[in-house]
Order: structure tokens, then C-alpha cells, then sequence
């Protein structure tokens, strides 16, 4: 099943459908087998499309993490020990800026229901109707658009009734330049509009220089589109065998089980014998 010729230096896994479950919880054996990799002198750094609003339900899902992106790679967070959190990036993007790409989409594929989720967490997620919203802990406020879209913000979200997530994403290339924004998708339907070189690569990009890290002894597991950066940077990637066939493809190998059955744990376990 393993099949790298070396330990690596730094293992970086998304959590929502690789490590995180369906029921929204992280497995015992799955919290356990990261702690060990942390333990056996590994750097750990969890990679998500949540934004900064969720950095304490993203500690709570990898307690043993050494830092954490987040917002697609936005923001990057280094976890102490004693609980101190330092944060070493933090990017944002213009509302106005995602309403112009937000208009862009919308010419080519017809309406979506868009919402804004601004850089300061004591604003709420703001813009359209989102009844099938899937973070029913983020609290979300209807508003126009002009209203919602207004000032500093970590990504847009936009949801087509005639596009599946990566259709949309499909389609948004084909508009938007990526010197206005980057788009993604992390595998619930939603394209996610980010700032201009946001990519989970790019979080993880500002672990590697501070601890002077290659790609080639990084490891990654993801299961998304979203993932796809890391995927291809990574010397060794694992997709999940519930993934997308844009990651499986892009992979070094497939995980063992899906993020129900504990598919990373077991890869970590057969690892850390190596180890």
C-alpha cells in the first residue's frame, strides 16, 4: 500500500471528506494516528477551504496540527503548544472585486445565488438566499448585493440550480481571468471565489520556506478539487477513494478506505511503521 522510498518532512491533510466524517466528527483512531505522526517529529499542517471564522472548530478537528490553512490558503496559522495561535499570512480580497467576477459568471451561465463572506469575523456571511447553506454553524444574513459585497473580504461563494460544483468551476474559467481572482471548489457544490494566487499550495507554500522544506518531502491527502494544488506540488499525494476524479487522478496513489472507513489513519499507521 505505501509506496514512498522516504519518510516525509511534512504531512498536510484537508479535513472536510478526508479526515472529517459525514456525521462532521474526526474518529478517535483517526486523531490518534495523527497525533503519533506529530510525535514522530513530522510537521503537521491541516489545509481547508473553512475560512477563519471556523479556526476553533479546525483546532478542535486536528488538535495535533502544527499550523492550519485556511480559507482555501488565505490564512495561515501557526498552532503552540500552549495554546497561543500566531497567524503568518492573511489575505483578502476587494467585495467589489468578487461582485465584478460575480457578474462575469452570471453572463455566461445564467443566475447563481452568491454570498460574501467578509474579512471581519464580526460581520456575518452576507448576500443571497442560501436555504441549502451545508455549515449550519455559520450564521448567514440576507442583504443586496451592492450591500453585501462591500469591503475586505475572504471569498465569495456562488451556487448555480443548473451546475454541479465543478461545472461551475469549468464555466468560471472560462471567464475570469485569474489576475482578477482564483476559483475553486471544495466538492459541495458551491464555486468558491478567492483572492488573486489563493491556493491551498500557496498556504502550505509558507510553511515549507519558513522551516526550508521542499515539495518533494511533503506528503498530502485530500479528496476535492480545491486539493488539486497541493495534490500536484506534493512529492507523494493520496486521494480518497470517495474523491473526486480530477484529485484520483492527479494522485500518487489512493487511500486504503474513504473518510468514513478511516482511509488516512490507515495509510498513517502503515507509515509510521516505517518511520
Amino acid at each position: 500500500m505505501i509506496q514512498m522510498d522516504r519518510a516525509p518532512r511534512l504531512v498536510a491533510t484537508d479535513l472536510d471528506g478526508t479526515v472529517v466524517r459525514s456525521d462532521e466528527t474526526v474518529s478517535p483512531r483517526t486523531m490518534s494516528a495523527l497525533k503519533r505522526l506529530a510525535a514522530a517529529g513530522v510537521i503537521l499542517v491541516g489545509a481547508t477551504g473553512r475560512g477563519p471564522r471556523l479556526l476553533e472548530l479546525c483546532r478542535n478537528d486536528v488538535p495535533s496540527a502544527d499550523f492550519l490553512v485556511l480559507g482555501q490558503g488565505a490564512f495561515v496559522y501557526e498552532c503552540r503548544y500552549d495554546d497561543t495561535v500566531v497567524q503568518l499570512a492573511d489575505r483578502s480580497v476587494e467585495g467589489e472585486v468578487l461582485h465584478q467576477a460575480l457578474r462575469l459568471i452570471e453572463a455566461e451561465v445564467g443566475p447563481v445565488r452568491a454570498l460574501a463572506e467578509p474579512a471581519d469575523p464580526a460581520r456575518h456571511i452576507t448576500g443571497d438566499p442560501m436555504p441549502d447553506w451545508p455549515w449550519t454553524a455559520v450564521t448567514l444574513e440576507t442583504a443586496p448585493r451592492d450591500l453585501a459585497f462591500t469591503g475586505p473580504m475572504v471569498k465569495g461563494y456562488f451556487v448555480s440550480d443548473e451546475y454541479t460544483g465543478p461545472e461551475l468551476l469549468v464555466a468560471a474559467k472560462d471567464v475570469i481571468d485569474p489576475k482578477l481572482v482564483t476559483v475553486t471548489e471544495s466538492g459541495v457544490g458551491m464555486l468558491e471565489v478567492c483572492p488573486v494566487g489563493v491556493t491551498k499550495a500557496a498556504g502550505i507554500q509558507v510553511v515549507l520556506d519558513k522551516f526550508g522544506i521542499d515539495w518533494s518531502d511533503v506528503l498530502v491527502f485530500g479528496d476535492a478539487t480545491n486539493d488539486l494544488s497541493m495534490m500536484e506540488a506534493a512529492g507523494h499525494s493520496v486521494a480518497m477513494p470517495n474523491g473526486h476524479p480530477w484529485v484520483q487522478a492527479a494522485a500518487t496513489e489512493i487511500a486504503p478506505a474513504g473518510n468514513n472507513d478511516d482511509g488516512v489513519a490507515q495509510y498513517l499507521e502503515a507509515l509510521l511503521e516505517l518511520l
